[in-house]
């Protein structure tokens, strides 16, 4: 039996936490060893920048101390938490990575690809699946609207949202082996999760995790 680290992404209010949950607990359920973790804030540093980044009162000089301060929480997280647990054979689910970096740094922010592809560079890690959960930016942000008030990447223009989405898409088309999109629209949040758990389950057999 082998570790295995499995990411969810998507834009704001697309329903990621809810279906980690659900996985962590079905998972569970079956005796797989599993770990829950996200980014920003898996590590106590995370926390920390994470309600730096999050809060709606921050306000960066340079165009690069945003991806930095991400950048710093990641590098703590893979060398603290991630790589840790998958030496032991556990199962990692992470709420966003690297592709949530190149979604909104290089798509709604607008920095270089080959800069942020050179930060990601530093790292030992990278997923080995992908879910991709997928909706149109007005109405996930209505959903967070919903739910919350609102974080500072929430409070962003609908065309850097839209942005954001297009990039997430252009990733999946790119590398078809480890991305998949699923389609949170029209389905319900148990119709959502079967989506996933199709995907996931060959992925956790052929890793050693009978189910």
């Amino acid at each position: 039996m082998s570790g295995l680290f499995l990411t969810f992404e998507g834009i704001e209010g697309v329903g990621k936490t809810t279906q980690l949950q659900k996985l962590v607990t079905w998972l569970s359920e079956r005796n797989v060893p599993v770990i829950l973790t996200r980014e920003p804030g898996g590590t106590a540093l995370g926390q920390q920048l994470r309600s730096i980044i999050l809060d709606p009162s921050t306000r960066f000089h340079s165009k690069y101390t945003e991806i930095m301060m991400f950048m710093a929480d990641r590098l703590e997280h893979v060398a603290a938490v991630m790589e840790p647990a998958i030496r032991e054979g556990k199962v990692v689910l992470c709420d966003r990575f690297i592709d949530s970096t190149v979604a909104y740094q290089v798509g709604g922010r607008g920095l270089p690809a080959d800069f942020v592809a050179g930060l990601h560079s530093l790292l030992p890690l990278r997923p080995d699946f992908t879910v991709l959960l997928d909706v149109e930016p007005e109405e996930g942000l209505a959903r967070a609207r919903g739910r919350a008030k609102l974080d500072r990447f929430e409070q962003e223009t609908m065309a850097f949202h839209r942005r954001v989405r297009a990039q997430y898409l252009e990733i999946a088309s790119s590398e078809p082996h480890r991305v998949t999109v699923v389609s949170t629209t029209q389905l319900n949040v148990d119709a959502v999760f079967d989506r996933i758990l199709e995907i996931v389950t060959p992925i956790l057999n052929r890793s050693g995790h009978s189910l």
